[in-house]
């Protein structure tokens, strides 16, 4: 939530810090808004809508030639979309961005007001930078720590001070930030997207710490002023793989990044019939003695926890319980040595997910997380930590991620199957030979680009949708509504097939669509006897399937044929067809598909 970009250093800080806002605008495009510090002043332009917006009007005003400067793309929880509203915020001395909530800005609000403060916008932003300034005395960094101990909430800052030009402020708890510095300066951002045309080096900053930036260095403090040595990181992907490569938008470029995102997140780690983590220095430990596996995650990522639980419980016959990461810590959830959790999560920083994983490890259950970011929050506080190799996923709605989230569930199944003796040599080779060839179906999926687009044309102007699947398919159905949800605004659904007779049939109209999954032998005639009943009520029925659908002409209208795999393996090249749906129907909607409204990329608050 909300793109975060500094710089200080020898070049003009207008362009740079425009030019990250507009690599971090699937964070929030509500409003955008930078300010330039030039000796004692500090010009500041915002506006409402999205950066192009602030673009133009940063270019039709007066010189900002400054060398130093914050920016910011807001996605809004506190206070509607506003010039007033968006960020910077400046009270008195300060000038301040924000990514996160400040839970008790309203108690603050109260008690700065006796002291001569008063908010001219609806942000808890706002609150921050006259708290912070009614502490400032001179010092920075004792205004800072003083506050940090009174904020309640997340909040990553970035902070410039009147009466120390060229500097800025850093400071998060919980909400990301990543930093590095170059011959041309130091910065710091959000996401390492925004800093990929200066630099591929950087440092994630760690919480509760103070990153004091200047034109000729970059420090890292602990909150009692020692100077720390930041961890260097290093991507290994270039500004093209965050460009739109010639594709239409960045969701279309990532569904067809997706053959290489699986091939370079499962072929590294199989091995001789096996799953092997060696390189990820994964102990075998953490998979001994397991009694129970909890995945915890939000969103695309807990359709993948479906996935997951399906394979391991059908596999192993180790119970698996898939958990809402904004619910998991409200459970009370029982816990122990013997319980693996798997929090599963693009960013490595969603909120939600994280307090689950802190919950996790406090009652002493063994963690391994699936994340697609190096040095995330989850990442580092995770007893292990599997990375996807998705490189960076733009679009808000998630496609590739999606997929390699999956990758990642069958891998810890296999790994799991081999420590604890459940597959013999020969069941694990035939796994990883069946694996190996579900991945490559995508390539042909991908070819079928047009045919399924025919198809998207016939139900584009529907209000509602429904997607059916049992088993496995239950998983891919829940993850292809959202996708057609998210971003085309059509009311859809999924459902265990069975259950669309117990109450919501009665949905079902004439000329409705009704996406039916079917990828699994052992319910095909129980899936197709649902399909039936829908269809006997006017439905129009779209299969996406890999089987052989002869037997059952007549009873769909549109048929999506997948490569046939074997029925643990075929999420993949359906999760494609269904991802390519979605977005057909939305370019035929004539919605932005990048960036759906009211959403934004990696929801860093609660």
């Amino acid at each position: 939530m909300c793109g975060i970009i500094g710089f200080t250093g020898k070049l003009q800080a207008a362009e740079i810090l425009v030019g990250g806002l507009e690599q971090l605008e699937y964070r929030g495009y509500d409003s955008a808004g930078i300010a330039v510090n030039e000796n004692d002043q500090t010009k500041i332009v915002k506006t409402t809508g999205k950066v192009a917006n602030l673009r133009e009007k940063v270019s039709t005003a007066d010189d900002i030639s400054g060398t130093c400067g914050i920016g910011h793309t807001r996605w809004a929880t506190h206070g509607g979309v506003t010039d007033t509203n968006a960020h910077p915020h400046v009270s008195g001395n300060v000038t301040l961005i924000h990514n996160g909530i400040i839970e008790n800005y309203k108690e603050l609000a109260a008690s700065l007001k006796e002291k001569g403060y008063f908010a001219v916008s609806e942000t808890d932003t706002e609150v921050a930078a006259m708290l912070i300034d009614s502490l400032y005395t001179g010092d920075p960094f004792t205004a800072l720590r003083e506050a940090d101990k009174i904020l309640e909430g997340a909040y990553g800052f970035c902070v410039m001070f009147k009466d120390h030009p060229g500097e800025i402020y850093c400071m998060r708890n919980a909400s990301p930030l990543v930093a590095s510095y170059t011959e041309d300066g130091a910065f710091i951002a959000s996401d390492m997207v925004a800093l990929l045309k200066y630099t591929k080096d950087y440092f994630v900053v760690p919480e509760e710490h103070i990153v004091v930036m200047t034109q000729d260095a970059i420090t890292l403090y602990t909150m009692d002023e020692k100077v720390e040595e930041p961890k260097m990181l290093h991507v290994d992907w270039d500004t093209t793989a965050a460009q739109k490569g010639g594709y239409a938008y960045f969701m279309q470029k990532e569904i067809y990044d997706q053959p290489e995102a699986l091939h370079n997140t499962v072929m590294p780690r199989l091995h001789n019939g096996h799953a092997d983590f060696s390189a990820d220095n994964i102990s075998d430990d953490i998979f001994k003695g397991i009694n129970r596996v909890v995945v915890t995650a939000c969103g695309t990522a807990m359709h993948a926890g479906l996935i997951g639980r399906h394979l391991i419980e059908s596999m192993l016959r180790i119970p698996v319980t898939v958990e809402l990461s904004s619910e998991f810590r409200y459970m009370n959830p029982i816990l122990d040595e013997n319980t693996l959790v798997i929090v599963v999560t693009q960013s490595g920083e969603t909120a939600d997910s994280l307090a689950a994983l802190r919950l996790a490890n406090e009652r002493g259950a063994k963690t391994i997380s699936i994340v697609n970011v190096k040095g995330s929050s989850i990442a580092r506080e995770s007893d292990y930590v599997l990375y996807t190799h998705a490189g960076p996923e733009i679009a808000v709605a998630s496609t590739k991620a999606f997929s390699v989230q999956c990758a990642g569930m069958y891998l810890i199944a296999l790994k799991l199957a081999e420590i604890n003796q459940m597959m013999s040599e020969e069941e694990m080779a035939d796994y990883c030979a069946k694996f190996e060839e579900a991945i490559a179906t995508v390539e042909d999926v991908l070819k079928m680009d047009d045919y399924i687009k025919g198809i998207a044309e016939k139900i584009k102007d529907t209000f509602s949708a429904f997607y059916l699947g049992r088993s496995l398919d239950f998983g891919i159905a829940s993850e292809g509504s959202l996708k057609l949800k998210e971003i085309s605004y059509v009311n859809s659904e999924a459902y265990n097939a069975g259950e669309l007779k117990h109450g919501t049939i009665s949905l079902v109209t004439e000329g409705v669509p009704i996406i039916a999954i079917a990828t699994q032998d052992h319910v095909l005639s129980k899936l197709m006897a649902n399909v039936e009943e829908v269809k006997a009520r006017g439905a129009h029925v779209i299969m996406v399937t890999d089987k052989d659908m002869s037997a059952y002409d007549g009873i769909y209208d549109d048929l999506i044929q997948v490569p046939e795999v074997d029925d643990k393996f075929g999420t993949f090249g359906v999760t494609v067809a269904l991802q390519l749906l979605a977005y057909h129907v939305t370019v035929f909607r004539g919605y932005d598909v990048d960036q759906p409204r009211n959403l934004a990329k990696s929801v860093t608050v609660e």
